[in-house]
């Protein structure tokens, strides 16, 4: 290599950090499968199971407990591999997800490891599931942390990439408002069969397959009249938590 040569420069990078192993298919799972087509790099931190709180099914099947983490594994695996995307298990118990120095430590070395680009998580409130903010506020926290030269974690400093909240069940009461409407009309064969790759929540299959057509409804109110959008268009709401750094505006 000659000193005109470039190394090439990494893939994109981004980090995926959930509370339960459904939720980053029905949240994000578009956005997952848009980088990963632009052969970015998808790395899913997925920090329980949901064994207690999101697989009432297999509970009234009978199922043991550690037969649920076993399917809802399984599940979660065909779903980010659908996707194109790598999921590592933390196993960290739900209900309750408990917020620990020693889970945010974890996820400091995911941040390093990782190095992203974009990081994709819960939003903060969530009235109806715990589990979900105390996920966001360790994302958020490791963040902060994996951006200091002092903290003792493997792995090189990180940057400050943007940080994307996906959409929760129930937006109007967790302060959710769509800032950032996502297309994910390309993709979205993908995610509706990632979708169905989860069987222990097959409930919310049409309820995110008729989120995904509203919110592609706003995202062409909002397009301007000249894109050429199809006539059905799909897309996936985000918030963000910190500024956007720009330019240009657009």
């Amino acid at each position: 290599m000659t000193h005109d040569d470039k190394a090439p420069a990494p893939p994109r990078s981004t980090l995926v950090i959930t509370a339960h192993a459904g939720d980053f298919v029905w949240r994000a799972g578009g956005a997952i499968a848009l980088a990963a087509s632009r052969g970015e790099r998808v790395t899913i931190a997925c920090l329980t199971y949901g064994e207690r709180g999101e697989s009432a099914k297999a509970w009234r099947q009978g199922k043991t407990l550690e037969e649920i983490k076993g399917i809802r594994r399984e599940e979660a695996e065909k779903a980010a591999a659908t996707l194109g995307a790598e999921v590592v298990f933390f196993d960290a118990g739900d209900y309750p997800l408990l917020a620990t120095p020693e889970l945010t430590d974890r996820l400091v070395g995911a941040y390093r490891k990782t190095q992203p680009d974009v990081v994709l998580t819960h939003p903060l409130d969530d009235p109806y599931n715990g589990d979900h903010p105390a996920a966001a506020r360790m994302a958020l926290d490791a963040r902060v942390l994996a951006q200091a030269i002092g903290y003792p974690a493997e792995g090189e400093v990180i940057g400050a990439p943007p940080v994307f909240f996906f959409e929760p069940h129930q937006p109007e009461m967790c302060g959710f408002k769509p800032e950032v409407l996502l297309d994910i009309t390309e993709v979205w064969e993908t995610k509706r069969r990632a979708m169905e790759c989860l069987a222990a929540q097959q409930h919310l299959w049409d309820y995110y397959t008729d989120l995904a057509v509203r919110r592609g409804v706003q995202l062409k109110r909002n397009a301007g009249p000249n894109l050429g959008l199809p006539h059905t268009t799909y897309a996936e709401a985000y918030m963000r938590p910190y500024p956007q750094i720009t330019a240009e505006l657009a």
